[in-house]
């Protein structure tokens, strides 16, 4: 049943003008009424009468009366809301105008040809960016298709994206990769997306990390190009370029920003070390019971307990380590990669950046003297990566971490949506819902 919806405390409005105000946020249109059916709300609204002239030779045109438009606005609760515009129009009386009919246009109420309010746009923008939203789930509160909202988001999107002020002031940049699909590539092009971060500290020296940008594929070309098109005054200002042990990525930097200073992530290098904990254990394990690792064998019970930093090890557990490689003089090799893996881990821990960085150059000039080869090599890794490594200590600890928690929120935005099949969505999604196009 159709009923004039109200509240009896509230107080009357008399002015249709300002009843709209108050319901929509406008002072364009009028409220002629308001109705509810069911969970469906009808708004009547419709603009004050005025002079009209045709928009082609400027005669005066008499009204062609009205036509109701539905447009579909933010929903209120669990209830849709339903615009219903009658639309003036009118006739060209110039005998010469080829214009004949034409209707009103309010922007700030609709787009022209839209179906969705321009506040049913900006509430969509809103929730797809801070409220993990879908497309889907919203055009179902909405009432609408997805490609209905669709087509009336992306062109804002487009042109947040398109304007260059949001690479402004970029002075730590980060890059990381990512799989956006798992489908064939003859269908959906490459797999791996190369993801451009801005990891500049504010004024409190926090990092605000966001996404700059998402180029398909994973290279030196790939990167390299990007830097190249955001022009020299962009490459000019970065400062610090955080990366993952990855050559082609440094590649990049070494030839688009030579002023820069390259930063290999801590959070990978400690990585690394405890990767070569847990191959010294396997190589020992295999070399000394002839299988891999099964209840009962010492080195498999504490194969968590080496994944720890030793800070964090209880006087029980660290009971259970000294027990486990006290059981074998094979197992010695583990306790020494063990250590050099807490030596790495300690020199990023450091308090001090001095005192940390002559850590690094100890690790850098004992590692790859190692008898054991695995730690060994990655001495070796290590020493190539010198000037990179050593760079978090007189960069103010500049690292990529901001670059993973955006892969983060990008891995649990493709989730919502089931996947992609189309990449300039991706990115357009993407960059809105890590930050890319706020600035």
């Amino acid at each position: 049943m159709s009923h004039a919806t109200g509240c009896a405390n509230a107080p009357a409005i008399t002015d249709p003008c300002s009843r709209c105000d108050v319901l929509l946020g406008l002072d364009a249109v009028q409220v002629e009424a308001v109705e509810r059916d069911g969970r469906v709300m009808q708004v009547t609204v419709s603009t004050p009468w005025q002079l009209m002239g045709c928009p082609d030779c400027g005669v005066v045109a008499p009204s062609r009366g009205r036509r109701r438009r539905v447009l579909h606005d933010v929903p209120h609760g669990d209830t849709s809301v339903q615009i219903v515009w009658r639309q003036r129009r009118w006739r060209c009386p110039e005998a010469g105008c080829a214009r004949g009919t034409f209707v009103e246009q309010v922007p700030a109420l609709v787009p022209a040809r839209g179906s969705l309010t321009c506040r049913a746009v900006t509430w969509a923008l809103g929730q797809l960016r801070t409220q993990h939203a879908t497309i889907a789930g919203l055009a179902r509160q909405l009432g609408v298709g997805w490609w209905t909202l669709w087509r009336a988001v992306k062109p804002e999107l487009q042109r947040l994206a398109g304007d260059p002020g949001r690479f402004t002031g970029v002075t730590c940049l980060g890059v990381d990769e990512h799989i956006w699909h798992h489908a064939d590539t003859r269908q959906r092009g490459p797999k791996e997306l190369t993801g451009m971060v801005d990891l500049t500290r504010d004024r409190d020296g926090r990092v605000r990390a966001r996404l700059l940008d998402l180029v398909a594929g994973r290279s030196k070309k790939a990167y390299a190009d990007w830097l190249v098109e955001r022009g020299a005054d962009f490459r000019a200002g970065v400062e610090v370029a955080a990366l993952d042990p990855y050559g082609g990525y440094k590649s990049a930097i070494d030839d688009e920003l030579a002023e820069a200073t390259a930063v290999l992530d801590a959070f990978h290098v400690i990585k690394l070390g405890t990767q070569v904990v847990d191959e010294v254990r396997r190589r020992v394990q295999q070399d000394t019971t002839g299988h891999r690792g099964r209840k009962g064998d010492p080195l498999f019970g504490i194969q968590r307990l080496l994944r720890a930093g030793a800070e964090n090890l209880t006087d029980r557990q660290l009971e259970r380590l000294a027990t486990a490689i006290e059981a074998d003089q094979a197992h010695e090799e583990v306790y020494v990669a063990w250590r050099c893996a807490q030596d790495l881990r300690a020199a990023y821990r450091s308090k001090d950046t001095a005192r940390g960085r002559d850590r690094a150059e100890k690790i850098l000039e004992s590692f790859h003297t190692c008898p054991i080869p695995e730690v060994a090599r990655l001495g070796r890794t290590l020493r190539r990566w010198r000037q990179a490594f050593l760079a978090y200590f007189t960069t103010d600890r500049a690292n990529n971490g901001g670059t993973e928690a955006i892969n983060g929120i990008i891995e649990l935005h493709r989730r919502l949506a089931r996947g992609y099949h189309n990449f300039e969505n991706y990115r357009l999604r993407m960059l809105l819902a890590a930050g890319g196009l706020t600035h």
